[in-house]
Parts: structure tokens; C-alpha cells; sequence
């Protein structure tokens, strides 16, 4: 196992120059619209590149919904371009320009296939290497990008940024014990007068799911895509992660109530290739930073400012180096 930490400095010094081309993306009953990132031209030949896949609910390429700019995708496809790296984003099935129709009634492994698709459209490009593509996934994405990297042999590195090394229904209770315990002191005392345990209130609702047949369904009177929420509790990463021989980068920030952040370790165990985690401190899970303890209510804070400075130069640093050289020896995970 390695650990990036003092080595940022040699980054490259970002171009100007970037350019971005509308891509159309043919996948199952639908056609997903993407943006093909291009740093400014500085080298013959095809170049190399990332696909960067979206985290969880109704996203758009950069990352955002109409209540939550995350601009995670945007914000890294524009630091790899200024490195000299392409990147291909898109927006997800049946949100932004893309067809599919509603976002509720997709499931996981929908989303597996469209990533496969983004894929296949990527290594085809004339601009692309498709010897040197790496898959680089946030949250929900992370997932996605694990199956590809485990299953798919045109990828030859893969980013986890907040991965779980859990199953479904393991994630969502870690969730829903972390979020309660960072509820505001006042609601917690209301909630033990009333006899409320919201942990096995959530517990109970993904019972429902699990026993659901529809695409959507009404959980407390709130649509719910019942299908993601099915394939994703019946999904282990941990067997795709036993299956990945290509190089890996896992970040989670130390203060992720999301994901568990002792999942790194977990990460390492599991993949054979070659792992490099991080786990910086006060970075939560849409990966700013936070003062203080985590809580879930001071996300809208936290998006007035940019994705974490350093955390993007350790991935541009990862991903120039595995395109710019193979790698070569056994990982450590001492």
C-alpha cells in the first residue's frame, strides 16, 4: 500500500488552452449527453483519459442537482485537462439533456451499463488512448467505477473517491447511526421523549424496499426509486474488489458520515493490484473541508467553497503518473 502525502509538489504546471466537445452517448432505451474534456493540444498521438462517473440521485455531468451545486466532475475535468489529461462526463439516465425518462426508475446496475457504455464511446475516440483510460468514480460512482475496473479489461487504473468496502444494507445503517448523531442536541432529547429510534426507523423502510417488486414506490408518502435502493443493498463491492489487478487510488475524507472512512483499510486488504489510499483530514463526503464535527447541516456551507485543493492534486497527480508510465512490482499493504 502506498500513502500520497508530501509528494504533491512535483505537480505539472496547468495549461491554458482546455477544450470541451459535446458527445452523444448510445446506451440501453436511451442516449445519454456527455462532455469530452481536451487539454490544449501539446503532443502528437492520441492522449490519455478519464471517465469520470456521477454519485448517487439525480446528477448532472458536473455533479450537481437544482438544490445542490457539488460541480465535483466539472471541477476534475478541468484540473486533468489542465494536466494534460482528457476526460468524458455525462449526464445520467432520464437528468440534464439525457433520455431515459425517470431518474426514480433506474436501478444500479442500469447505471453499470451506462458507465460501460460512456466507456466503449471513450476508448473509441480518435483524441483517446484507449490503452491508457482510468475510471475515477465519487460515491455511488465509486461503486460503478469498482465494477468496471474489476470487469472490464480497456481500464488501466481506477479512483475511488468515498468508496464503501460494504454491502447495501450495511452502508445505509452506518448512515443512519452517523447522521442521527449529528443531529442538533435539542432534536435528539425531542426524539428519546417520543421514543423515536431513527436508525431502526430507516432499517425498517429498507425492509419495505427489499420486499417491493415496482420500480418506485411511496415510502412515507415520499417516491422512492425501489429499485436502485434494491440492487444497491443486495450489492457486495467486496467481491469486485477481490477482482481488481490494476492500480488503485481510494480517498475518503476523514470526516465522511456517509461512507465509512475505516473502509480504506478494507480497500487495501481486499484488491491484489497496487492501492494507494487517503484519507484527509476534515474532508467530508462531497469532499470540502469541514471544521469543527461533521454534520450533514453544514453541507450547504461547505459548497460556497471549491472542491478541497489538495485532494485534486493527489488525483491529478495519481492518474499523470499511472498514463505516464506502466506500473511495475507487488503492492504493499503493510
Amino acid at each position: 500500500m502506498t500513502r500520497l502525502s508530501d509528494a504533491r509538489a512535483g505537480a505539472t504546471r496547468p495549461d491554458a488552452g482546455r477544450r470541451t466537445l459535446d458527445v452523444a452517448i448510445p446506451a440501453v432505451d436511451a442516449t445519454l449527453a456527455a462532455t469530452l474534456a481536451l487539454p490544449a493540444p501539446r503532443q502528437a498521438g492520441p492522449i490519455p483519459a478519464v471517465l469520470l462517473i456521477p454519485g448517487s440521485g439525480p446528477v448532472d455531468r458536473d455533479s450537481n442537482v437544482r438544490s445542490m451545486r457539488l460541480d465535483v466532475t466539472r471541477h476534475l475535468a478541468e484540473a486533468l485537462a489542465d494536466h494534460g489529461v482528457a476526460s468524458l462526463r455525462y449526464d445520467k439516465r432520464g437528468v440534464g439533456a439525457s433520455g431515459g425518462g425517470d431518474w426514480r426508475s433506474v436501478g444500479f446496475w442500469d447505471l453499470v451499463r451506462d458507465a460501460q457504455s460512456a466507456l466503449a464511446v471513450l476508448a473509441s475516440r480518435p483524441e483517446i488512448d484507449a490503452g491508457r483510460i482510468v475510471v475515477l468514480g465519487h460515491s455511488e460512482g465509486a461503486l460503478v467505477a469498482t465494477h468496471l475496473a474489476a470487469h472490464d479489461e480497456r481500464v488501466s487504473a481506477a479512483v475511488l473517491l468515498g468508496a464503501s468496502a460494504k454491502p447495501g444494507d450495511q452502508v445505509l445503517a452506518w448512515q443512519a447511526s452517523n447522521v442521527a448523531n449529528t443531529l442538533p442536541a435539542p432534536i435528539r432529547a425531542a426524539l428519546r421523549l417520543l421514543r423515536v429510534d431513527l436508525v431502526a426507523r430507516v432499517v425498517k423502510n429498507h425492509e419495505k424496499l427489499k420486499a417491493t417488486t415496482s420500480d418506485v414506490v411511496r415510502i412515507g408518502g415520499v417516491r422512492t426509486n425501489a429499485r436502485w435502493f434494491r440492487e444497491f443493498i443486495a450489492y457486495d463491492p467486496r467481491t469486485d474488489l477481490r477482482a481488481i489487478t490494476v492500480p488503485v487510488l481510494a480517498i475518503t475524507g476523514a470526516k465522511d458520515i456517509q461512507v465509512d472512512p475505516h473502509d480504506l483499510a478494507a480497500i487495501a486488504e481486499l484488491v491484489p493490484g497496487p492501492v494507494t489510499i487517503e484519507c484527509p483530514a476534515d474532508v467530508t463526503h462531497i469532499l470540502r473541508t469541514q471544521p469543527g464535527s461533521p454534520s450533514l447541516r453544514h453541507y450547504k456551507k461547505e459548497l460556497k467553497q471549491p472542491v478541497d485543493a489538495e485532494l485534486t492534486a493527489t488525483v491529478v497527480q495519481w492518474v499523470t503518473q499511472r498514463v505516464e508510465s506502466p506500473q511495475v512490482g507487488c503492492p504493499d499493504h503493510g
